[in-house]
This record gives structure tokens, C-alpha cells and sequence, in this order.
């Protein structure tokens, strides 16, 4: 689902990483570790083709980014990602659901139950006509996750999508990506600091600026 090659990325002139290689696989769970600042944010950034490497290949789906222009990464990101980013991202004009229900409008596949049943499954039920600006941060977190899910992409990239959460709803929120991955087939790169969250995943890998370590389990 995810092959990426040699990829590098500078800011004036800094080198943020460089030699960075991963492949995922449908079905897998990959938690990535790293330091504040090494560049794990900027990598999936460039993962969803929000961010333009300097150098290296990134392959999603069997699509080299590099062959499309912004407006081709978006029609992918809307068919075949689900990005959970650190500030949320949510909508504040849209109610709960319809934040929720958005990836699937944009595909011209609406589905009322589907919608229901992630606002359910993240603890978010009976808010479903509440306006963001009425939600805790740790809510708008739940909001965002079950955004990313919602429309089955074949690839998640979450960037700390516990952070905000209690021990409870991070369990179910990490659940909730592992059902996505077990039973939808997908692949889910999970950027935490969270020891607890790693835990969950099939296998752990350090960030650094030299590239990706396997962290030995």
C-alpha cells in the first residue's frame, strides 16, 4: 500500500531526514518513534502529498506522487487516505456528523449510517448535531479519527491521534484503527510518543535524521 524510497526533505538548507525507505503493507500496523523536531510530522506530510520531498520516491497505492500535479494528490488522498493530524482540522461552520460524513460526500457516497455508527463507536453518539466549537479538545480528536475512517481508505496516517485522550478513549481509538486495519484491509503508519500506543502495533520504527530504525520488539 505504501512504498517510499530514499526520501529526503531540507528546510533552508537544513536537512530534516535523508535515506528514509518503508514499505506497508494492507493489513499492517506500523507505529513510528522519534524525537521532537526529527521530522516525523514532515514525513507524513509528504506520505499524503501535502509536502513535496527533495528528494526520493513515495508510492501510494502503486502511485508515484512525483507523476501528479496538486490537484491529482488531492483525488488521491480523498480515495485512498485517512489522515488524522495533530490540530484536528475539523470544520468549525459543520456540525459533528456532517465533519464526519465529509470524505464520503466528496466520493458522492453519503451514508447517514455509517456516519452513526463511527460517532457511536468513538463515544460521540448523541453529539452528532453539536458544532465544534462545543467539544472538549479530546473530543474533537474522536471527531477527526472517525473523519479519517469513515470512507475505508486503503492507507492511515496518523499523527498523534492520542495525545488529547484519556487512557479509556485511547484504548478505544486505537481499537478503532486496529479494526480498520484488521477487518478494511488497511495499513496504518501511527506517529506516537505514546509507549502504550506502540504496543498495539505489528511493528515499532525509529525516526532519526539518518533514516528508519526497526526498534527490536
Amino acid at each position: 500500500m505504501l512504498q517510499i524510497q530514499n526520501l529526503g526533505k531540507s528546510f533552508a538548507g537544513t536537512a530534516i531526514f535523508s535515506h528514509i525507505g518503508l514499505q506497508l503493507q494492507r493489513g499492517e500496523f506500523v507505529a513510528l518513534l522519534g524525537e521532537s523536531g526529527v521530522g516525523k510530522s514532515t514525513l507524513l506530510n509528504c506520505i499524503a502529498g501535502l509536502e513535496r520531498p527533495d528528494t526520493g520516491s513515495v508510492v501510494v497505492a502503486g502511485t508515484d506522487l512525483a507523476t501528479l500535479d496538486d490537484d491529482g494528490c488531492a483525488r488521491l488522498r480523498r480515495s485512498q487516505l485517512g489522515f488524522v493530524f495533530q490540530a484536528f482540522h475539523v470544520l468549525p461552520h459543520l456540525t459533528v456528523a456532517e465533519n464526519v460524513s465529509l470524505p464520503l460526500r466528496l466520493l458522492g457516497r453519503p451514508d447517514d449510517a455509517r456516519v452513526q455508527g463511527l460517532l457511536a463507536a468513538v463515544g460521540l453518539g448523541e453529539l452528532g448535531t453539536r458544532m465544534p466549537a462545543q467539544l472538549s479538545g479530546g473530543q474533537l480528536q474522536r471527531v477527526a479519527i472517525a473523519r479519517a475512517v469513515v470512507h475505508a481508505p486503503g492507507l492511515l496516517l496518523a499523527d498523534e491521534p492520542t495525545g488529547n485522550l484519556d487512557p479509556v478513549t485511547a484504548e478505544l481509538v486505537l481499537g478503532l484503527l486496529q479494526t480498520q486495519v484488521r477487518e478494511a484491509g488497511a495499513a496504518c503508519l501511527l506517529v506516537t510518543h505514546s509507549a502504550a500506543a506502540a504496543a498495539r502495533a505489528d511493528r515499532v520504527l525509529r525516526l532519526t535524521a539518518q533514516g528508519i530504525q526497526a526498534v527490536p520488539g
